[in-house]
């Protein structure tokens, strides 16, 4: 398993692609509206800054309502996300999906809850 990204929620992800642009030089890798949100994947070499912004009511809205915006959550790359499911379960880690389910850029996610996991949505990623 390796780090694959970190999703962050913003209200303006041509912003802060523009910023991260011309901060850091990252250039985007994938966009794409998926789920009520618009996904722009920045590539920071060795994995990816997931920028996370609503186009309507939804997951990433009520999130930046309750949290604002920043860090959504971590995820990592797995050959296996049902397979990992099945470890976290065995580990009594509580589950935000029971099974895989498709994800932006075409990738199987499957999402861990933060309760048990040091407060951190964690997300599992099968390319």
């Amino acid at each position: 398993m390796r780090f694959d990204h970190a999703g962050i929620a913003t209200e303006d992800a041509a912003e802060l692609t523009a910023l991260f642009g011309d901060l850091c030089g990252f250039e985007v890798a994938h966009e794409e509206t998926f789920d009520g949100m618009r996904v722009v994947f920045l590539d920071v070499g060795g994995g990816y800054l997931e920028l996370l912004e609503p186009t309507g009511s939804g997951t990433i809205a009520t999130y930046l309502e309750e949290h604002g915006p920043g860090i959504h959550h971590l995820a990592f790359e797995t050959e296996d996300a049902a397979g990992t499911l099945e470890v976290a379960r065995e580990l009594d880690i509580g589950l935000v999906d029971e099974e895989p389910r498709p994800g932006a850029w075409g990738h199987d996610v499957a999402f861990l809850h933060p309760a048990d996991t040091g407060g951190i949505l964690i997300e599992f990623v099968e390319h």
